[in-house]
């Protein structure tokens, strides 16, 4: 399944994110085309090119992984988490990163940012990662529990876990001052609202982005936890965002950008009342928002 690598997309506009990083419609998208191919399947060999990513590839981590079963391929915030019997492979995939399938025997010769192959049964699995920013890290299972995981102790609820409500946003909103987008972006209360998905929730939900999150009563709470799943859901069935260097397994990009509310829309109307898009900047990222249609 060699594919072809996508830069931009059908969506102009200055403002659109140079090098963004996958957030979590584009980790799942990738998980659910990797998984068919990787569940159930033996690592026949690792071949490590450049071990140079965010953290060094462990020096061992063949001798670890040939061999042993992929018994599942889950998802965890932004990592995609490849289940062994003994252990858990924490993939990263940054801000360039995308794993790519070849028929075994029938993979072109790796390029300069091909850095590693994990080959599986009938098939290769190629990590392909410009700016290195992503990583490969093992996490062996006498370590202990894997929730416990640096990079994972501190991640809050996923989006799609039926105890994300309007309830549990309340409880974690009261007290904090910092604005509502900015809480969203954080991953603490909830993971995978990236930039843009932080925007248009805000803008389903009707709240501006710069509101206090304290200000949130409990049904603006309930109308947000909606929005949240509402607009990640879309991204997943879009294939994720047509972001420069997001591609999926097959080298498309998606294709939620087309339907973005207000995101990289600034001065075109909204879609909900005609009036124009606005920008501001909040901790150095882009905020697109309504002002007639989302309140403080």
């Amino acid at each position: 399944m060699p594919g072809i690598r996508r830069h931009g997309g059908p969506h102009g506009g200055s403002d659109r994110p140079v090098g963004a990083m996958p957030e979590l419609p584009e980790v799942e998208v990738t998980r659910r085309a990797l998984a068919p191919f990787v569940e159930g399947q033996v690592v026949t060999e690792l071949i490590v090119r450049e071990p140079r990513l965010r953290w060094p590839v462990p020096p061992r981590l063949g001798s670890a992984l040939r061999g042993r079963s992929i018994e599942s391929l889950q998802r965890r915030g932004k990592y995609l988490l490849w289940n062994f019997a003994h252990g858990t492979l924490l993939s990263h995939l940054g801000m360039s990163g995308s794993w790519r399938v070849h028929p075994r025997g029938a993979a072109p010769p790796p390029g300069a940012h091909d850095h590693v192959d994990l080959v599986l049964g009938t098939h290769l699995l190629r990590l392909t990662d410009p700016r290195r920013f992503g990583a490969l890290i093992w996490h062996a299972a006498r370590d202990g529990p894997l929730d416990a995981h640096p990079q994972l102790a501190r991640l809050g609820i996923e989006p799609f876990d039926a105890r994300f409500d309007g309830a549990l946003l309340h409880r974690a909103t009261r007290g904090r001052r910092v604005a509502i987008k900015q809480l969203l972006l954080a991953g603490e209360v909830v993971v995978g609202v990236g930039n843009i998905y932080a925007s248009e929730s805000l803008f389903h939900a009707g709240i501006d982005p710069r509101t206090p999150a304290l200000r949130l009563g409990a049904q603006r709470c309930g109308r947000l936890a909606d929005a949240v799943r509402k607009v990640l859901s879309q991204a997943i069935d879009a294939g994720g965002s047509t972001l420069r260097d997001f591609v999926s397994t097959d080298g498309a990009g998606g294709y939620f950008m087309i339907e973005a509310c207000v995101y990289d829309r600034l001065g075109q109307p909204c879609r909900r009342c005609g009036r124009p898009i606005r920008r501001i900047v909040q901790g150095q990222r882009a905020s697109y928002y309504c002002p007639h249609c989302q309140r403080a």
